[in-house]
């Protein structure tokens, strides 16, 4: 069960640190409480100071958004934020002061291990924070991609220019003795550092323009997708050799230091797919050599249709389930019938290893990036009572924490965090809020106000979640079985699956009504399960038959039934 968190947004447990150790205004130290696009003051004291809240909603992993030295503020007149979420990097080797220290970190990591807790850092290798300029950009609002046709490796600024870099092979032969060669960035813009940051990043090698794609900001289609700047951030030369050892550097650096347990891997789909093939056998190399042997892996790949890819073309071992997150949207945050999930599994096939990977995906009903599921629910369903509000997360919840994957809550979501479509409205503050559109929304489950400490263990969805956990932790088939489609419908009503403890092949039956009308259906079951008892919800005693048994479901409600196998 992971829990992931912006330490920015989480709890406060030094509110020296809140300026990161800088004076002046907000556009110098990046601190304004009250605007949602500056840091706040949480940080990893606080953090470490809530992991028996943690522990109490079931969580076994924290996945921590990335706590290394940020550029303060970045951004143009009028469209200035700061870095609280941790993805605009200049030191890749020590935590921002906003968050504290290294040994705040470490101090942190101690604690979770020794409560039994794993921690995994979200790690970014795509890029940069935005320190590179380009002459012809200068005072632009945005830099067009200039692709490798029209301005080739060889050429200064377009097919027509003076002949540079000479003898260099393209990025596809990705050898050091062939980037050797690539000795002038200026094939596609002319790239420049300002004066006043041209030592701003760690390790040095970063502050070099050669190790950076210099193509202008992405349109996140074809070449662009992997060489273009991510919303103007400095792309990596992913491609080459030299990049590659340096990533490998820094991030084993951090397991040899803090022994982490896993690393969420931000836009992955951005980076060449050979990077990650000699990127993560290194980093779990790394691990092993610590004594970690089971070091999590995962990326981030936005799109549904493409994940299941991406672990066999760059071979990332897991990747984070955004076709999960779509199911729910679509069968409990809208209308569409229960089948989804039938195509969802289907896909299992197409990972790498088939289930054996789609097990190890981390499951997620909303994030930071994309917005909290509550908030789909009201849009889909605006004439809906709280209570059915209520419901319907409770029900997204029970899915989560059932279904195949590794079930993950996002900071809040426990606490009935309404949020909005996009990253700043779904970011808010645990802690008690300044920030007027965070502190105007009314909570799913409860009247109280975000304006004040939100950790309320009596929360329903908190009790939901805590309940469900101790559930799925004590009992195998949850975590590792084999899931079976039992029963679907193509309009919202019934979806039911068998789940079985890989060892004793112990029937597990979990099912869902999706629909605004309670249901009474058959659904079949091995013939050996005759004997049932409900780990949630009601479930029947004993089967109709042998291979049938009736479950009765309330609105929007749930069962998880467990055989009592007749040997």
């Amino acid at each position: 069960m992971i829990y992931f968190v912006l330490p920015d947004r989480f709890a406060n447990g030094d509110p020296a640190n809140d300026r990161g150790g800088l004076s002046g205004d907000r556009g110098t130290t990046g601190f304004d409480p009250a605007d949602a696009r500056y840091y706040h003051g949480g940080d990893l004291k606080g953090l470490a100071a809530k992991l028996p809240y943690l522990q109490a909603l079931g969580i076994t992993a924290i996945w921590v958004a990335p706590i290394f030295v940020n550029k303060p503020v970045q951004g143009g007149p009028g469209q200035q934020s700061a870095g609280y979420h941790g993805y605009w990097i200049t030191d890749f080797t020590h935590v921002d002061p906003h968050f504290g220290t290294d040994a705040a970190f470490k101090a942190l990591v101690d604690a979770a291990h020794a409560r039994g807790m794993k921690v995994y850092m979200d790690i970014v290798a795509n890029h940069t924070a935005d320190v590179i300029q380009y002459r012809e950009c200068v005072g632009a609002s945005a830099c067009p991609y200039r692709g490798r046709a029209d301005y080739p490796y060889q050429r200064r600024g377009g097919v027509h220019g003076a002949p540079i870099n000479p003898g260099f092979a393209g990025d596809a032969v990705q050898t050091a003795e062939n980037f050797a060669k690539l000795t002038d960035p200026g094939y596609a813009y002319t790239p420049f550092v300002p004066e006043a940051e041209r030592a701003a990043k760690h390790p040095a090698w970063l502050n070099d323009p050669i190790h950076y794609h210099n193509r202008g900001d992405s349109i996140f289609a074809g070449e662009s997708s992997t060489m273009g700047d991510f919303v103007g951030l400095d792309d990596l030369m992913t491609e080459d050799p030299r990049v590659l050892a340096g990533m490998i550097d820094i991030y084993g650096s951090w397991i040899d230091r803090f022994g982490v347990d896993g690393f969420r891997i931000d836009t992955a789909r951005h980076v060449n797919p050979e990077f990650w093939q000699g990127f993560v056998p290194a980093m779990l190399a790394r691990a092993r050599t610590r004594g970690i042997p089971n070091f999590h892996i995962f990326g981030e790949v936005a799109d549904p249709a493409a994940q299941a890819a991406h672990t066999i073309a760059a071979k990332l071992p897991s990747v984070l389930d955004f076709a999960f997150r779509q199911a729910l949207l679509d069968g409990v945050a809208g209308t569409k019938g229960t089948d989804v999930f039938e195509k969802l599994f289907d896909d299992d096939v197409l990972y790498a290893r088939g289930f054996d990977t789609a097990i190890t995906l981390p499951t997620f009903s909303g994030n930071h990036d994309n917005g909290r599921f509550a908030w789909f629910v009201r849009k889909a369903f605006p004439q809906a009572s709280e209570a059915e509000v209520l419901r319907r997360v409770l029900l997204s919840n029970a899915l989560l924490l059932t279904l195949r994957g590794v079930p993950t809550i996002y900071a809040g979501d426990e606490q009935g965090f309404a949020g909005g479509a996009n990253d700043v409205d779904a970011r808010e503050d645990q802690f008690g809020s300044k920030v007027a559109q965070y502190t105007a929304r009314k909570l799913v489950g409860s009247d109280a106000s975000i304006a004040t400490p939100r950790f309320d263990e009596a929360h329903p969805i908190f009790r939901e979640i805590a309940a469900l956990a101790r559930v799925r932790t004590a009992t195998p088939a949850l975590t590792r079985g084999r899931q079976l489609l039992r029963a679907r419908e193509d309009k919202p009503g019934l979806l039911a699956f068998s789940r079985f403890d890989p060892v004793t092949g112990a029937e597990v039956l979990l099912a869902f009504n999706t629909s605004t009308e309670p249901l009474t259906r058959q659904v079949q079951v091995e013939t050996r399960s005759l004997r049932f008892h409900p780990l949630a919800g009601s479930c029947a005693a004993t089967a109709s038959a042998p291979g049938s048994l009736s479950i009765t479901l309330p609105p929007l409600g749930y069962a998880v039934c467990a055989a009592e196998t007749n040997q």
